[in-house]
């Protein structure tokens, strides 16, 4: 009786330790897996960010190898345009006297040819000249009345301020001999003045 309970016991130790050994493979291997899974799942997201590196890294790269083109064509078609410009000037300091030239030299031919036509015949050129004279004559005549009208109008101002300055002198005159009149003393004065002027030599 004793040994059959012993027996059980061991074999129930065993079987404990065996469930055990178990479990301990079981998560032995659930751990290795884990990690296994970890380490890849960590490799494949380092590749991803390597791939996502190196991509940003091209288009960085192609972006830069545009912008400089561009500002390398910006830059080529602003010298373009300032040689234009440059040539633009140059050609107009050139042309600008040239056509000036020309232009008076055609003037002075259709005026010589205008002349000529029109100075043909004698006729004409006393009609021509006739109406100089008109012409002459029309000035002559509103010049001649113009400097009338000036003479006239500062000989009326000169009478006028003549009139007025004769008119300020005889008032005068008459208040001072009113005033002498009314005054004694002033009658005095007025016959020591006479006698004064009768004694005096007359040149």
């Amino acid at each position: 009786m004793a040994t059959t309970s012993n027996t059980t016991n061991a074999s129930g130790q065993k079987a404990a330790a065996t469930r055990k050994r178990n479990t301990a493979r079981k998560s032995a291997t659930a751990t290795k897996a884990n990690a296994t899974r970890t380490a890849k799942t960590a490799k494949r997201s380092t590749a991803r960010t390597a791939a996502s590196t190196r991509s940003n890294a091209k288009r960085t790269a192609k972006s830069a190898g545009t912008t400089a083109r561009k500002a390398s064509s910006a830059t080529s078609a602003e010298s373009r345009v300032y040689a234009t410009q440059a040539q633009q000037i140059a050609e107009r300091a050139v042309l600008v006297p040239v056509g000036a030239s020309l232009l008076a030299r055609d003037n002075l031919v259709s005026s010589v040819k205008g002349l000529a036509g029109r100075y043909r015949s004698r006729a004409a050129v006393e009609r021509e000249l006739k109406r100089y004279e008109r012409r002459g004559a029309t000035a002559r005549n509103r010049l001649e009345r113009q400097v009338r009208r000036t003479r006239t109008k500062v000989e009326r101002d000169l009478r006028q301020r003549r009139n007025r300055v004769e008119r300020t002198v005889k008032q005068n005159r008459r208040r001072v001999e009113r005033d002498i009149r009314s005054n004694p003393l002033g009658a005095r004065v007025e016959k020591i003045v006479s006698d004064a002027s009768d004694r005096l030599p007359i040149a």
